[in-house]
């Protein structure tokens, strides 16, 4: 009985500290995760602060148009990882990488912002004449300030206040913006990007994938609506 009752006490001792390890693994992922996505915007503000003070940097002949493009690739790269976050958790069980999914979408969305500031302030010098005509001109602009425009109610709904007050399935509904987001993004980049080139391509098939993994909840939720209609 003794030999029979120490599994047991070791089974139960185990199970109970999932919960605490959970616990401990979202306290050092959240400032963990915090860090490494802002370290894109950091080192652009230290090659900026290099040109500025000492003409020196890693920005290239064009530090405009670099600084443009990579705040676009990072807001891009961000949001392909919080459209991973659902079903990468779902394939692997790990719950704490959901405690980073709003931050993701934030900082994709911070990432996004400053993007447009930079092209709207620095190549347009806060035309907004230019900035009209470039979007109805340019197919990648338009594309661009349709995904940012998307991602903005997306962001303002960001609190639990928010899914309180619009009720979880309402929220679900709007939050599901982010898909066609990603898909603005991704064309967006591929039509900045000239020629044919192996970046967009990745992109692309990475968001592809992360749409597929999504289709049979999908489903689920268009079958729950036509049963709900009835």
């Amino acid at each position: 009985m003794a030999v029979a009752a120490r599994p047991r006490s070791a089974g139960s001792r185990s199970t109970g500290s999932r919960p605490g390890r959970a616990r401990m693994a979202r306290r050092v992922l959240k400032p963990v995760a915090f860090v490494l996505m802002a370290l894109p915007l950091a080192w652009l503000a230290a090659q900026w602060f290099l040109l500025i003070r000492q003409g020196g940097g890693d920005l290239g002949i064009n530090p405009i148009e670099a600084s443009i493009h990579h705040t676009g690739l990072w807001a891009l790269r961000i949001l392909l990882f919080t459209l991973a976050i659902s079903p990468f958790t779902k394939l692997t069980h790990w719950t704490p990488l959901m405690s980073i999914r709003r931050m993701s979408g934030l900082y994709a969305f911070t990432y996004a912002v400053v993007h447009l500031l930079l092209y709207f302030g620095l190549d347009r010098e806060f035309s907004v004449a230019e900035l009209w005509a470039d979007i109805l001109k340019r197919w990648y602009i338009t594309l661009g300030m349709g995904a940012l425009l998307l991602m903005l109610p997306l962001a303002l709904t960001s609190t639990a206040r928010a899914i309180r007050t619009l009720g979880a399935r309402r929220w679900q509904r709007l939050h599901r913006l982010v898909y066609l987001v990603g898909g603005l993004g991704v064309l967006h980049f591929w039509l900045v990007v000239k020629g044919v080139q192996l970046e967009p391509i990745i992109y692309g098939v990475i968001f592809v994938i992360l749409m597929l993994a999504r289709l049979p909840r999908l489903r689920q939720a268009a079958g729950f609506k036509k049963k709900a209609g009835h």
